[in-house]
């Protein structure tokens, strides 16, 4: 009987202790967490909760205190950093509430910056980012410099360089926090379609109604998971712009 493979990304016991004596702040108290391939998942709690802390170990950016992560089944903790750095450039892609765009470059080049960490030769790194770009509906606008680009645009722009490496997994922070509802709704629906097509997407959110997008939910309280599973049932009257529960089956 074949092995079943191992989850994309796993948390084991991990635990995340900042400082030390009575000035220690317990972050995260013996995490366990599975994410498989092709799963859209919104992990939510409130401020101080340990969720950013969970998506910055996910993401390879902090370590455990304690406990194990791995990716496919591999110790991160047992890699050379060349070697986590590179598997961080190439297996994930970030999508920040502050856009992280180089505010004198053009929209292009910031999608294009990846593949230069990742040594990609330039002629394909510029096919590869024209692709992302149109892919985020912003064909005809890869000179503009952020800006020049509404808020919005600004985030497709990032959204656009998460993809240019072909990442396994989107770790997505609060990735509508500095945008209008309208604008938040346009983020959401075009990380939507990317699920729809393939993508891993883990998502950290305060807020429900962007939550609603993603088929599980995992909640934190007190750096511990408190609830973790499918998304609760609409109300009588859905969230403005949330996807209708089949979208996701």
């Amino acid at each position: 009987m074949a092995e079943a493979a191992a989850p994309l990304l796993e948390l084991r016991a991990v635990t995340k202790v900042y400082g030390a004596g009575e000035a220690a702040v317990h972050a995260l108290r013996g995490i366990d967490l599975k994410i498989e391939r092709g799963e859209f998942v919104a992990i939510l709690g409130t401020s101080g909760c340990g969720k950013s802390t969970a998506m910055n170990i996910l993401g390879a950016l902090d370590v455990p205190t304690s406990g194990h992560f791995y990716i496919e089944g591999v110790a991160v903790e047992a890699l050379h950093a060349d070697v986590l750095a590179a598997l961080r450039n190439r297996r994930i892609g970030f999508i920040f509430q502050g856009f992280n765009l180089l505010r004198r470059t053009s929209a292009l080049d910031n999608v294009e910056l990846p593949l230069i960490y990742a040594g990609v030769p330039r002629r394909e790194r510029r096919r590869r980012a024209l692709e992302a770009i149109a892919a985020v509906g912003l064909g005809g606008r890869e000179g503009a410099r952020p800006s020049q680009l509404s808020g919005g645009q600004q985030q497709r722009v990032a959204v656009a360089r998460a993809l240019v490496t072909r990442p396994e997994v989107i770790l997505a922070d609060e990735p509508t926090g500095n945008l209008d509802s309208r604008t938040s709704r346009e983020i959401m629906d075009l990380l939507a379609e990317l699920h729809r097509a393939g993508q891993t997407i883990v998502m950290v959110t305060h807020d429900h109604d962007i939550a609603a997008y993603a088929p599980r939910h995992v909640t934190f309280r007190d750096g511990q998971v408190i609830a973790d599973g499918p998304r609760p049932a609409p109300p009588a009257e859905a969230p403005a712009g949330a996807p209708p529960q089949e979208a996701h089956a």
